[in-house]
């Protein structure tokens, strides 16, 4: 194996750019893998670092499929295990050594607190977000507890969907939309960009197969619960999800009144029981605080800058539980993802290649980059490796 590697990174904090250098192949610690980088995502959190975020500088990137080449372990079964294998991985990666990894305080098994090891380690870094380099590279280390193997048949260009789809995954595995009692939660998910229709595949696709469990019949006047309504801007991304993953989708502009106290018609405020903001935006987490019911729950799936100008009022006045969702269950991800036209069930497969926009190899990095910010863009894939 060369010592070199071709790599995207960001050379100093706060750089608003990055460049493709050769840098030094990582070394994996003990209980870490060296894993070959096939396929990177670009996501728009690594446009959001690109403006300073987080104050990163390294290898960008945490959206991958890889195959292991390298264990460091003791563990000749565990090496075995490993070894070859295609991979997706969870990006954070904790100490492994206090409270919270541990599960000290038993936080992982409390209502409200599920996976808190996995995601809320106090001194963890992230990959390709908080001082461990990501996958824009030909070759990244993650420890080995963070994998999970690709099932076979599984695309590289699929597979890479896992992280963001696992983000959508995140809602599901909190336990934030109910089932349970005569009348099923009323979801509405706003904003209509990349994570917003990850979550509506998710969403619609997690109605489905609870309405089997409960019998479609759930509303006690005999009439099928309704599904999830994504409200969006763009037309032609709602129709990637609207036959696909059963979701409801409807024009932003018709759950919006200027003249309405709260800029939200009356046809939909207050009606929704958990509703999803994925805009990004101050305004959209405003309509969404309207569009959700009096003690209703609002999920924050995606940051914004409020700003000065953000009124507070509205989450106090009805009593609105706001929660944040951040990363997800690969393993979960990854099921979704090999869903295929011979699965059994309510569920469609998601067909996410659809979303992609364009590829381009390591060495063009920059102009992937600079692709995947423009408005026009879905998905943007970059080849790091080729088998």
């Amino acid at each position: 194996m060369a010592c070199d590697m071709l790599a995207y990174l960001i050379p100093n904090a706060g750089d608003t750019h990055g460049e493709v250098r050769h840098i030094p192949i990582p070394k994996p610690s003990p209980n870490f893998a060296l894993i070959k980088v096939l396929r990177a995502g670009v996501c728009n959190t690594d446009l959001e670092i690109l403006q300073g975020y987080m104050g990163f500088h390294g290898v960008l990137g945490h959206e991958f499929v890889g195959r292991v080449v390298e264990v460091n372990s003791d563990d000749a079964g565990l090496r075995s295990k490993w070894i070859d294998q295609r991979v997706c991985g969870d990006i954070n990666v904790g100490c492994a050594d206090c409270f919270v990894c541990l599960n000290a305080r038993g936080l992982d098994d409390r209502s409200g607190c599920c996976q808190m090891s996995r995601n809320h380690c106090p001194f963890r870094t992230v990959l390709g977000i908080l001082n461990h380099n990501g996958t824009m590279a030909e070759y990244l280390t993650l420890p080995i507890s963070n994998l999970h193997r690709v099932p076979d048949g599984m695309s590289d260009e699929v597979a890479v969907f896992s992280e963001p789809l696992a983000a959508a995954c995140r809602i599901v595995e909190q336990g934030l939309v109910r089932y349970d009692g005569p009348h099923p939660d009323r979801v509405a998910i706003v904003g209509d960009g990349k994570l917003g229709l990850m979550i509506a595949e998710v969403l619609g696709r997690e109605h489905a197969s609870r309405l089997v469990e409960i019998g479609s019949t759930a509303d006690p006047d005999g009439t099928s619960p309704a599904p999830p309504i994504m409200f969006g801007k763009h037309p032609h991304k709602m129709d990637l999800v609207r036959e696909s993953a059963g979701v409801d989708c409807r024009p932003v502009t018709d759950c919006k009144d200027e003249k309405a106290f709260n800029g939200v018609a009356a046809e939909y405020a207050g009606k929704f029981d958990v509703v999803v903001d994925a805009t990004g935006s101050p305004a959209g987490l405003s309509l969404a605080a309207g569009l959700c019911r009096p003690m209703g729950t609002l999920v924050l799936k995606s940051t914004c800058a409020a700003g000065e100008q953000f009124n507070a009022a509205p989450f106090v006045i009805d009593e609105l539980k706001v929660i944040g969702s951040r990363c997800g269950p690969i393993d979960k991800a990854l099921e979704l993802l090999a869903l295929d036209d011979s699965s059994t069930g309510p569920l469609k497969p998601l067909g996410v290649s659809k979303y992609i926009t364009k590829t381009f190899p390591l060495s063009e990095a920059a102009d992937a980059i600079k692709c995947a910010a423009e408005r026009t863009t879905m998905k943007v894939q970059i080849i790091c490796s080729e088998e």
